[in-house]
């Protein structure tokens, strides 16, 4: 995506040393726009867990590039001790997003049964993880194919007026590697001369709408609203929204989601109000070694100071971080919830739409049910073929 005319993606090899990744520092987001340069494992890990880098996929590249640093580092050790070392750290920053431990087990995978030396196992690290961050870009803009068909069929149904999106969160390019999810066909029905207009939740505690979806879209030029998380029923009510999408952080294979908090919540809403919800996501997020969504799925619960502070600028344009509540109340911070599937109207893939369903996924991804297995494996699909009509440019 462009940035003042310039192409960035969320993450990238610095072109003068490639032993540095660098990455937009989301935390600073939207008031300014800041590089960072990761050199290290405990870098990355930094970055992950205290959220300069967040979104599914972005996390799962993060992680990729985590273990490349990692083998940089190993240089100096037992090679393969430290890479296992290297991936539990990374596991544990950010347990609910399936991508993260999928990239470090697909990183994995490729290095530690490799009998070459250090050297050689270090410069296939450097193409695996650029491989995984490139694999990611191409699938979110296959996802916006796909669900442009969905944009299209609204609005052509319409009399007058946009498509009404609502979305939740961030979704967008900034939680991917480029594209988004939820976003990504948002951007290909604009660019596409449709006319739409998004809703934007803004999302606390964090409230990544606020600050990230609407700075993405504004850059883009796209039309928008900020609305608070609760207006979204109220709005359905009125019928001013035609379309509900939003990411996905792990998707089980019966199609249960879990997103960011708040989610759920929409779903209902949708359902009641009878507007499409729909979820997009990569393939890496798929976790189909889960059934049951509510009792598996692990629910990461962040630092109360989240919801007890705010950081914005002020009137005079300096930025700072307010308390909102006594100095003593207590609060919970549950990251994420889990959308059973039966509020879900369809899955938007790389490689299709599909219900949130065993059966709908299986459709897809036949490759990651194994015949006479009740639960597959921890394996997925490396690189989803990817369709060969015309591609969104």
């Amino acid at each position: 995506m462009n940035v003042d005319g310039g192409h960035y993606r969320t993450i990238w090899l610095k072109e003068s040393d490639n032993r540095v990744v660098q990455i937009i520092n989301q935390q600073v987001l939207p008031f300014k726009f800041e590089i960072l340069d990761l050199c290290t494992l405990e870098d990355m890990r930094r970055a992950i867990k205290d959220m300069y880098v967040r979104g599914a996929g972005l996390i799962g590249a993060a992680a990729a590039y985590g273990i490349y640093l990692a083998a940089l580092e190993a240089e100096s050790f037992a090679f393969d001790r430290h890479l296992l070392k290297a991936a539990a750290v990374l596991k544990n920053t950010r347990p609910t997003a399936s991508n993260l431990a999928w990239a470090v087990d697909r990183m994995l995978s490729k290095l530690l049964c490799n009998s070459s030396g250090a050297r050689e196992k270090i410069e296939l690290a450097r193409i695996e993880s650029q491989r995984i961050a490139e694999s990611d870009a191409e699938a979110c803009r296959h996802i916006g194919l796909y669900g442009l068909e969905l944009i299209k069929k609204i609005a052509a149904e319409k009399t007058k007026g946009p498509v009404n999106i609502l979305t939740h969160c961030n979704a967008g390019w900034l939680a991917f590697v480029d594209y988004g999810t939820a976003l990504s066909p948002v951007y290909a029905a604009f660019d596409s001369g449709i006319a739409v207009h998004v809703w934007v939740d803004e999302t606390r505690p964090r409230n990544q709408g606020a600050s990230l979806t609407a700075w993405e879209l504004g850059g883009h030029g796209v039309p928008h609203h900020l609305v608070a998380d609760n207006a979204g029923g109220y709005m359905m009510q009125h019928g001013l929204v035609d379309l509900v999408i939003t990411g996905a952080d792990r998707v089980t294979r019966r199609g249960d989601l879990a997103n960011k908090i708040g989610t759920y919540l929409k779903a209902l809403a949708a359902n009641e109000n009878k507007v499409p919800f729909y979820a997009a996501l990569p393939s890496s997020t798929f976790d189909f070694t889960m059934e049951d969504g509510l009792k598996e799925i692990p629910i990461e619960e962040r630092d109360e100071a989240e919801l007890r502070f705010v950081h914005g600028k002020g009137p005079g344009g300096a930025c700072g971080t307010l308390q909102i509540c006594p100095d003593h109340t207590p609060a919970r911070n549950w990251g994420f919830d889990v959308t059973p599937a039966r509020y879900i109207r369809g899955l938007i893939t790389e490689r299709g739409i599909c219900a949130a369903s065993e059966q709908g996924i299986r459709s897809l991804y036949p490759e990651c049910f194994t015949a006479g297995k009740e639960i597959p494996g921890r394996e997925q699909p490396e690189e989803t073929p990817l369709p060969k009509e015309k591609l969104w440019q």
